[in-house]
């Protein structure tokens, strides 16, 4: 046990700041250092890696999840879609909600599984 769980009074398995443990950096759930974010956390700032890569991670559930941690001062800015780049998703979309046999846009996406939105669906059952 390190002298950091000693101090807490925990039992902490993933708290590894130097890496000699688990070879990266590694904290347990909750306990990163400030100054470190996951790519989560990044994007709800509205930042993003950057080409940057982790620092360190999070380690929870056993060491079965894994959160990667980047630096926050190296972070970039998110990237907009461009005006074409927005009308090419929204095309996307729409074309994913017209029914191949009727040519009708529905309110949903239309299944892969039947090729059709399901009123042709039923009509063809």
């Amino acid at each position: 046990m390190t002298d950091f769980a000693d101090h807490i009074g925990l039992r902490v398995r993933f708290y590894d700041p130097l890496g000699t443990r688990h070879g990266f950096p590694t904290f347990p759930y909750l306990m990163a250092p400030t100054g470190l974010a996951t790519r989560r956390q990044l994007r709800a700032a509205g930042l993003r890696p950057g080409g940057n890569d982790p620092v360190a991670q999070v380690l929870w559930r056993r060491g079965k999840r894994v959160a990667y941690l980047y630096r926050l001062d190296l972070a970039a800015p998110k990237r907009t879609a461009t005006t074409a780049q927005r009308a090419a998703i929204a095309k996307a979309l729409r074309a994913r909600r017209t029914c191949r046999d009727c040519g009708q846009v529905k309110p949903y996406y239309i299944p892969r599984r039947y090729g059709c939105c399901l009123d042709c669906h039923e009509g063809d059952s």
